[in-house]
């Protein structure tokens, strides 16, 4: 995104600047509504103009941030911490949302008269998730010198996988297919792979965060509609088939929350590297696959004008509750701000300016929260006696006089 077109502060400004800016701001299913507004000019040449004199006083204004831990000791934290949220998460997983594919719905209990949009809905949700070997694999190499991040990959795609497994038998329970068709079509599906849209395992977090969101806010959507409680999709209510899009959407749950817990991490200890890499994934997020499913325009068409997913949902529901959730009060002042700091003159300079984009108090209370549940874990198990995991404050905040 070119960062002189964006301007002021609010939240709904932030929704405009996203539409306009189709091409690099993607959502999951793209929403087929036409026309795009322009950007006043005249505004951009004065946001332009007086970008100078607006970083010398925002310099005069700023808090200044002092390091508490040397580069190694924050990587350490972070590695400690992803770990400790690992052991939490998997027994969790385990003793709450342990399901097979195969036995968590009477499957003759599913309804076999839907609407031909209920029946593209759940065909393009498996055809999307079928990928899982693919969003496994390459990343797990990148991550396996990172015990914790390594360990959770290996279960995310094992929850995964049991997703794709899901939905193929409700594409056949459905009715329309059969065994046959499914395993065709599977089988066209798996002539193309998907690959990584960034080979940085840090951009990556990022973009998992806007993923399992966007997933789960999808599923969600398409519960109402089979429910009876979304009226621009009408189908016959179906209980069952309401119970595997939550069963789905409750693990899209729990690794949205995984993620950003690890988000918080990077932004909190590695403010330099995290905050652009963020940014990044926000200007060029596409969902995986839709490039190398053939009928995915008629997919994200439908999801669209069936009200189950669209750019509305996307920028309100998936990027707003990032921002809330990474302490980012607007996109727009954050572009501003990594603005600012690639043209400030020292190292402390470019962090006071990157540590002003999140609302930092705020980011540590929750990163320090994430270190004492992780330490109330190893103590419920048993294992404090021989494993640790403090927290440790990274920065000291100075207030300008």
């Amino acid at each position: 995104m070119n960062r002189e077109q964006e301007g002021g502060t609010n939240r709904g400004s932030d929704i405009s600047i996203l539409t306009e800016v189709p091409m690099l701001i993607t959502p999951l299913y793209e929403d087929h509504a036409s026309g795009t507004m322009k950007e006043n000019q005249s505004t951009v040449r004065a946001t332009s103009d007086n970008s100078i004199e607006d970083n010398r006083t925002h310099c005069a204004n700023r808090r200044h941030y002092t390091s508490m831990l040397s580069s190694d000791a924050r990587a350490s934290a972070i590695e400690r911490g992803i770990l400790g949220l690992y052991r939490r998460y998997t027994l969790q997983s385990l003793q709450r949302r342990n399901w097979h594919a195969d036995t968590c719905v009477d499957w003759k209990a599913l309804g076999a008269n839907h609407s031909d949009a209920v029946h593209t809905v759940v065909e393009g949700f498996f055809a999307v998730e079928q990928y899982t070997p693919d969003y496994v694999a390459p990343l797990i190499i990148r991550l396996r010198q990172s015990y914790g991040r390594s360990q959770w990959h290996i279960r995310w795609g094992a929850e995964e996988q049991r997703h794709a497994d899901l939905w193929r038998n409700t594409v056949v329970a459905l009715g329309r297919r059969d065994e046959a068709w499914i395993d065709k079509y599977t089988a066209s599906l798996r002539q193309r792979d998907w690959r990584l849209p960034w080979e940085s395992p840090l951009h990556m977090v990022f973009y998992q965060v806007i993923q399992e969101r966007a997933t789960q806010v999808s599923y969600l959507n398409l519960a109402q509609a089979v429910l009876g409680k979304l009226q621009r999709l009408e189908t016959p209510f179906d209980a069952t088939l309401g119970q595997v899009c939550h069963l789905i959407a409750a693990d899209e749950a729990a690794h949205y929350h995984f993620f950003v817990e690890v988000a918080r991490l990077l932004l909190y200890y590695e403010p330099q590297k995290a905050i652009p890499a963020f940014l990044e994934v926000l200007r060029r997020f596409s969902m995986p696959a839709r490039d190398i499913i053939d009928d995915y325009d008629t997919f994200g068409k439908t999801l669209h004008e069936s009200g189950i997913f669209g750019r509305t949902i996307y920028y309100r529901e998936v990027v707003q509750t990032a921002l809330d959730a990474l302490t980012i009060s607007s996109i727009r002042e954050a572009e501003h701000a990594l603005s600012r700091a690639s043209d400030v003159t020292s190292t402390d300079q470019e962090l006071s300016t990157l540590l002003d984009i999140v609302n930092l108090p705020v980011l540590e209370q929750n990163v320090r929260h994430l270190f004492l549940r992780n330490q109330n874990h190893l103590e419920k198990t048993g294992l404090a006696h021989l494993f640790a995991s403090p927290w440790q404050p990274a920065w000291h905040i100075e207030n300008p006089s």
